[in-house]
């Protein structure tokens, strides 16, 4: 049963460094597209929303599905989330890409110093989980020990071993 008190946090501690590693990604994504220089026009063919229901809200999504033609000829399309609701089917949009992958494009206009900050908040809040879930671990094991190595909580061996138990008191 003590397990469970270094498996769950492990666990959170773990989905917090993958949601990390993706966050880092997409921001160093987005860091060479602008980076690279190329730019091409692409068309909006499609705009949908997704639709996340959690335990008392719902998280809607809106995405696009752009297509333009690199500068070498290769026709590309790719999706994106989150883009501007101002963008609809059929607009003309500016894309930024790289020419090692143009499926990785983004209609984000470059805004280098806000990725930036929105990367640092991120990876600081994750951190914090990260670090709660290391130093709850530790203090179970100070305050109560892990089960089998020493006595601790949930290994006291009762009332019935005291020899004074159930004498009348004067």
């Amino acid at each position: 049963m003590d397990a469970l008190f270094y498996v769950i946090p492990s666990l959170i501690a773990v989905v917090a460094v993958c949601c990390g590693v993706r966050v880092i990604s997409r921001s160093l994504q987005l860091r060479r597209a602008w980076g690279s220089g190329l730019v091409a026009e692409a068309r909006c063919l499609r705009t949908f929303t997704t639709t996340r229901r959690h335990d008392s809200h719902v998280t809607t999504t809106l995405h696009h599905v752009y297509e333009f033609t690199t500068s070498d000829g290769r026709t590309v399309r790719f999706e994106e989330e989150n883009g501007p609701a101002t963008i609809v089917e059929g607009d003309i949009v500016p894309v930024h890409y790289t020419a090692e992958h143009p499926d990785q494009a983004t209609a984000h206009g470059p805004r280098r110093a806000a990725n930036t900050a929105a990367t640092v908040g991120v990876l600081v809040f994750l951190g914090v989980v990260v670090a709660f879930c290391v130093a709850f671990m530790t203090s179970f094991t100070t305050d109560f020990g892990w089960a089998g190595d020493d006595p601790g909580f949930g290994d006291d061996p009762g009332f019935g071993d005291d020899p004074g138990f159930g004498e009348e008191l004067p």
